[in-house]
């Protein structure tokens, strides 16, 4: 399928996302932004609505969907909320990850309740002192009988204040570097687990942490990736978790542009719309023009996914970019809305704070560029 022209099912599947989004959260998304409780009624109606499993198969309980459906739906909820598509985006990256990879216990225990909004997941990758230098873990997974036990920190991590179960990516030998990482399914109910929760200026009904284990045990039937397969496991999954990215951000930054075209063609100075002025008109232009070529880059992204064909650096143009590109979009959406624009009534200091967090999450940009110039440079 050409990844530029959606056929029918497509964009009916589109139509009916944003239809969803729009009629049931967008109106309250500033109240929501403003709330630190973690949004399980909406999760819930995602479930309903197909849209915490979608590219899991059908006969493990998902919607069977392709990747395309899955940037498209993450454009329109990042256009309705931009705090829910972070939401729907981990329900779908951990639903996914589970159901291709997870041990069979996993997922006839959790599976489920994670599709079906009745429980919430995380992946513990960052550590204090290990962000980008994923090959630098110190948490440390130690053999027993019967499993393994984790011992370390991990911070940063995405709902982490509100999860049931964690992803742990550890560390089983140093000398070993990345062959010797694993990754490991853990209940946080478990007594040798701890919780700290962050305070964040955006996403704040998602919620980020950090989980400390003492000695936590992790039976083998919990193990989702061997020593020296987590590693590769998990960066596997950021070409896709980047491209994602990409597309809500651009969904948040559409909706930015969108109301601030429609406010200064009603707001009028010197006997005019603001709009007439090309001091207004020329960076909303820009700006659209600008979120189009994202656009592009993320949908061939996915395309290339789809087809098998090699796309890391196209991942990482995106996350690099588009963060940045839909940040100065609604910054200057701020500006042009003037003392309005500056409100917590309005929902665009809401938007500016939650993009601006993944100019850092699943990669700085400095990180991506690193990634660009190998792909560049080695080929």
């Amino acid at each position: 399928m050409n990844p530029f022209i959606l056929d029918e099912d497509h964009l009916t599947f589109r139509d009916s996302v944003r239809k969803f989004a729009r009629d049931k959260f967008m109106g309250s998304f500033p109240e929501r932004a403003a709330s630190e409780a973690y949004p399980r009624a909406e999760l819930k109606k995602f479930a309903e609505a197909g849209l915490t499993a979608l590219c899991v198969p059908e006969a493990q309980g998902g919607q069977g969907a392709d990747l395309l459906a899955l940037g498209l739906a993450g454009e329109e909820i990042g256009y309705a909320d931009s705090a829910l598509a972070c939401m729907y985006f981990f329900s779908n990256v951990q639903t996914n990850i589970l159901a291709a990879m997870g041990p069979a216990a996993v997922q006839r225990e959790w599976l489920p309740r994670l599709i079906s909004g009745d429980a919430i997941a995380c992946t513990a990758l960052t550590e204090p002192g290990a962000g980008s230098d994923a090959s630098a873990l110190t948490c440390r997974a130690e053999k027993v009988a019967g499993g393994w036990k984790l011992y370390g920190e991990k911070s940063s991590i995405t709902q982490a204040p509100h999860a049931d179960i964690a992803i742990v990516i550890a560390q089983s030998d140093p000398a070993k570097r990345t062959k010797g990482i694993g990754a490991f399914v853990v209940p946080l109910d478990d007594p040798t687990v701890a919780r700290q929760a962050f305070r964040d200026p955006g996403c704040k009904p998602i919620g980020r942490g950090a989980l400390t284990f003492d000695g936590t045990f992790v039976p083998d039937s919990y193990v989702m990736a061997e020593p020296g397969g987590g590693f590769q496991m998990i960066m596997k999954e950021f070409d896709l978790t980047r491209t994602l990215i990409g597309l809500m951000v651009i969904g948040t930054a559409q909706r930015a542009i969108d109301m601030t075209v429609e406010y200064t063609k009603q707001r009028t100075t010197f006997g005019v719309p603001l709009a007439m002025n090309q001091g207004v008109s020329f960076p909303l232009v820009e700006h659209t023009t600008h979120l189009t070529a994202v656009r592009a880059l993320a949908y061939q992204t996915l395309g290339l996914r789809m087809a098998g064909q090699p796309h890391t650096a196209q991942a990482a143009m995106l996350k690099w970019w588009a963060p940045q590109v839909a940040f100065a979009a609604i910054n200057d959406c701020v500006v042009l809305h003037g003392h309005v624009g500056w409100s917590e009534e309005m929902p665009l200091q809401a938007m500016l704070r939650d993009v601006s967090g993944y100019q850092i999450g699943d990669g700085t940009p400095q990180i991506q560029k690193l990634i660009i110039a190998r792909e560049l440079f080695m080929r």
